[in-house]
């Protein structure tokens, strides 16, 4: 670490091998994985406590998460799917827990930790207000805003996991802001009476122009109830929405008692695919920086773990040869052979579930009440091989279903 004069401060130099903009699953991951693969990491982010501002609701996926080590004393388990439209209502339910509700904040804070007990240098209420790189140095100058003062940060690989606003790749000129995207609101609530394993999405334009709401427990008195709308397909302020819905008590709201807000959410989430370029000469994308989630009910954490992850490690590879785009890139090979077509074909469902207008959100749950628990599964969970999906096109013989199958089998 060196000192120079900058002003009326003076500024601490330090230097890092990777340094991570974001402290959220997938910058916290990446900060692990690095780490653990040798490298000298430094991890900023902005608010004062990792899960501090909980921008996700925190649905995910039980045997997923597992195997990042997040036991069942960091989520709620869900058995029950419950599906509610204007006039109609369906429930499919399992044998066993599959789905699962976050604690998203006790989440984060378990990855923090599991980074700095790797050796990661991690900063708080700290602010990267530029980036500028130095290719004669094969590096890159993070300016940062710490409660400690100001910071310049000097390190070979910058991993960008500022999230939605991809502060990093775009002060670079790498990426535009996303044009598609979703916004969620939501309260997290005491409610009297919850079925503390059954979620349910409710869909129409009574809950939402062009997205769906949900109710999401987390405890036998606790619940997220929300609502998620697309931009631009509608201008309408989800909060409003959630409002109106509250103060309706529309279904399954009726059933819960007395509801009490202890907790506001809000978060934006791309919702346009992966990115073309998920790597640079110094810089790789993670999380919804590059567009890593699920369109159909857009939750990312999974795979913010999961490539969070798959970026420390790559990362870590990558310095011997001054983290170079080619030695970055199978990061982006494995993201695109991975999730892209996923993505795709989720994409293409979301599509005509944006256009369905309430009678034919009525018919549509008909056809999802015709799956099977593991098909269903599969669906939600967008994971579209095309053996899976041609099989299922096979196996149903209504008209409607077969056409929602071969929607995704289409090129």
């Amino acid at each position: 670490m060196c000192i120079i004069p900058f002003g009326d401060y003076l500024i601490k130099l330090l230097k890092y091998d990777i340094a991570i903009v974001g402290g959220g699953p997938a910058g916290l991951s990446a900060a692990y994985s690095a780490s653990k693969h040798g490298a000298n990491v430094i991890l900023f982010e902005k608010d004062p406590s990792f899960g501090h501002n909980v921008r996700t609701s925190g649905v995910t996926w039980i045997e997923e998460i597992e195997k990042f080590d997040i036991t069942k004393e960091y989520y709620n388990p869900i058995k029950n799917f419950s599906f509610i439209s204007p006039t109609n209502e369906i429930m499919i339910s399992g044998s066993f827990n599959s789905a699962c509700v976050l604690d998203v904040r006790r989440t984060y804070q378990y990855l923090a930790s599991r980074a700095a007990s790797e050796g990661s240098t991690l900063l708080v209420k700290s602010q990267v207000i530029d980036v500028q790189k130095n290719p004669q140095k094969h590096s890159s100058i993070l300016k940062v805003n710490s409660p400690g003062g100001p910071l310049d940060v000097e390190a070979t690989l910058v991993i960008d996991a500022s999230g939605f606003t991809s502060f990093v790749s775009r002060r670079l000129g790498y990426v535009e802001s996303w044009k598609r995207y979703g916004i969620g609101a939501e309260y997290e609530c005491y409610c009297d009476s919850v079925d503390s394993q059954t979620l349910c999405l409710m869909v129409g334009q009574i809950y939402s122009e062009a997205g769906y709401a949900w109710v999401f427990p987390l405890s036998k008195n606790r619940l997220r109830i929300g609502v998620g709308i697309g931009k631009p397909n509608s201008i309408v302020d989800p909060l409003t929405k959630l409002n109106q819905i509250m103060k309706s008590r529309l279904p399954p709201l009726d059933k819960l008692g007395k509801i009490q807000p202890l907790e506001f959410h809000y978060g934006m989430i791309p919702n346009e695919g992966l990115r073309s370029n998920n790597v640079f000469d110094g810089l790789i994308m993670v999380g919804d920086t590059v567009g890593q989630a699920n369109p159909l009910v857009l939750e990312g954490i999974r795979y913010a773990i999961e490539f969070g992850r798959l970026a420390g490690k790559v990362g870590a590879e990558s310095l011997q040869h001054n983290s170079s785009r080619d030695s970055l890139r199978p990061y982006e090979v494995a993201n695109k052979n991975l999730l892209e077509r996923k993505i795709k074909s989720a994409l293409k469902v979301q599509s005509r579930w944006l256009g369905l207008s309430d009678s034919e959100w009525d018919k549509e749950i008909e056809i999802i009440k015709e799956l099977s628990i593991d098909e269903f599964l599969d669906f939600i969970k967008s994971d579209f091989t095309y053996i899976k999906m041609a099989k299922l096109a096979l196996n149903h013989p209504k008209l409607m279903v077969k056409q929602l199958f071969n929607l995704v089998l289409s090129k």
